[in-house]
């Protein structure tokens, strides 16, 4: 199995020296690279299939869904058991393991410092990526974390005329402190709770009643937090990169979230929807402009690369709110890859790398924005994330194979193949599923079993309501749950909690 660029030729030496002026050269510079670059991360998940892209562009991964199939993908072959507590954590494992670093230093090039990417890191990250000798070209961590936290995003946003659903900034240490910061702000009694950081919807709370805020209580206290009004809302996901020739915008994606045959949190991010009613018209104008706005202030505070915004739309009035920003690569992105607007011209995340990688450019954004927003009204992709919902904890015994899927004569959802990814997708009746825990790892609640990603919708559309999940994505569930069997290690009610409280998700969208 080969990938397409990953065996072109060497980049010729003056292509480097003026600068990138269209999507041609562009194209041409990324296929003959010839600088290592490193994704690193629990999976290759989120920039999956980039290979075709950017020659010498290599995966570096804890999981290898392909066993050692997938020629850009390298894992370590000793992994002894580490209890990882977050993405970081995993990522910064990789960095100091000793294979990988024989990896690379395999692949070096005199002179040529290796560039590496992933979702999360931090300032450990950093140093040790400068003390081996690698540039990590991503934002600082002091900035992505100061960014990262719901409650800067909105004062940052506010300040840019980009308003976020009627809310307060508090801190409240009862039921009662709570009712009246709500009370005073306007915000009626059905709220909506959420600390300054978090993941995939689990530190959001819908608190009511009283019997809600004892549920949730031992973690909104001590914390200031962002009360909101609840509102009926559409969430609607886009990524873009911020680059010195502006804010370059990705397409817009509806969010599944919260539903119970995918993730056990209330609210959780499990997966994406594009497809071109996603936004229309005036809508679609006014939140890409709320997101070169975001652009523009991120640009302020010293930031420059991928991020990725969510956007609330209020079904009941149609106005156009700030979520929140996700200063980082997010699980978005690999529906970003294989747009027509993509493919047209190059995924967003190669306007990323044009801002770090040494290379001049002088790119037309206003011009490729105007070009994916039509391109965006062909085109249908969707993914969902599979989660264990259940509260027990067991050692894997056999899960489903990653490759490619379709439904035979008679219904049924079957392997059919090996693949490398989903790019070459071609309708409905085709999957691709990505496995993350496989044979002998462990799954407990909230663990990513896996990646589905395929062409057509996976929810219902029904105004002024959330969807709900098509036949055919329940089907797809099932039919992938139903390759994984398991050992039970421990009655739930004494591993659960301790689980939960250490768990980090894979594929993590925020």
């Amino acid at each position: 199995m080969a990938t397409d660029a990953a065996f072109g030729p060497a980049a010729l030496a003056e292509s480097s020296r003026r600068p990138l002026r269209n999507m041609s050269e562009v194209r041409h510079f990324f296929r003959t690279n010839d600088v290592p670059i490193y994704f690193v991360g629990a999976t290759p998940f989120n920039l999956l299939g980039l290979d075709r892209w950017v020659r010498n562009f290599t995966y570096i991964a804890y999981y290898d869904a392909w066993d050692g199939a997938h020629p850009r993908v390298f894992t370590p072959g000793d992994r002894p058991f580490v209890d990882f507590e977050s993405g970081e954590h995993i990522n910064n494992w990789l960095l100091e393991n000793s294979e990988v670093r024989a990896f690379i230093a395999s692949r070096a090039r005199l002179g040529v410092r290796p560039k590496i990417a992933m979702v999360f890191f931090d300032e450990e990250t950093e140093r040790i990526c400068d003390e081996l000798g690698y540039d990590l070209i991503l934002p600082k961590a002091e900035l992505r974390t100061h960014l990262d936290s719901k409650l800067v995003t909105t004062r940052l946003g506010n300040e840019v005329g980009v308003p976020s659903v009627p809310n307060v900034v508090a801190m409240v240490e009862d039921f009662d402190g709570l009712m009246r910061a709500a009370e005073d702000a306007g915000l009626g009694t059905d709220l909506v709770v959420q600390t300054a950081y978090g993941d995939s919807g689990k530190t959001t709370f819908f608190i009511a009643s009283e019997a809600d805020w004892r549920k949730h209580s031992k973690d909104v206290v001590g914390n200031e937090v962002k009360v909101m009004k609840r509102i009926n809302n559409r969430p609607v996901a886009v990524e873009a990169v911020l680059t010195k020739c502006g804010t370059v915008v990705g397409p817009f994606m509806s969010e599944l979230t919260g539903h119970t045959k995918l993730t056990p949190y209330r609210g959780g991010w499990c997966g994406n929807e594009m497809f071109p009613e996603v936004l229309t018209g005036d809508l679609r104008a006014r939140a890409s402009a709320l997101v070169r706005r975001l652009g523009e202030r991120l640009g302020a505070e010293g930031y420059r690369g991928f991020f990725e915004v969510d956007v609330l739309i209020d079904v009941d009035t149609d106005e156009v709110y700030l979520g929140e920003i996700n200063p980082r690569i997010s699980g978005a992105s690999s529906i970003t890859n294989v747009t027509a607007g993509a493919y047209a011209d190059v995924p967003l995340f190669l306007f990323h790398l044009l801002e770090y990688l040494d290379i001049d450019f002088d790119l037309d954004v206003e011009e490729i924005n105007e070009r994916w927003q039509e391109l965006a009204t062909v085109d249908l992709w969707s993914q969902m994330i599979i989660k264990e919902t259940g509260p027990g904890v067991e050692r894997i015994d056999t899960a489903a194979p990653t490759g490619a899927y379709s439904v035979d004569g008679a219904g049924a959802l079957v392997y059919r193949r090996a693949a490398l990814d989903w790019h070459q997708l071609q309708n409905e009746s085709e999957a691709f599923f990505l496995r993350i825990y496989g044979p002998g790892d462990y799954r407990w609640k909230g663990a990513d079993l896996g990646v589905v990603v395929t062409k057509g919708r996976l929810q219902t559309q029904v105004p002024g309501r959330a969807g709900s999940l098509t036949i055919r994505a329940k089907h797809l569930i099932d039919s992938i749950r139903a390759h994984y069997t398991g050992t039970p290690v421990m009655p739930p009610q004494i591993q659960q909690p301790a689980v939960e409280d250490t768990q980090w998700s894979a594929v993590a969208q925020s």
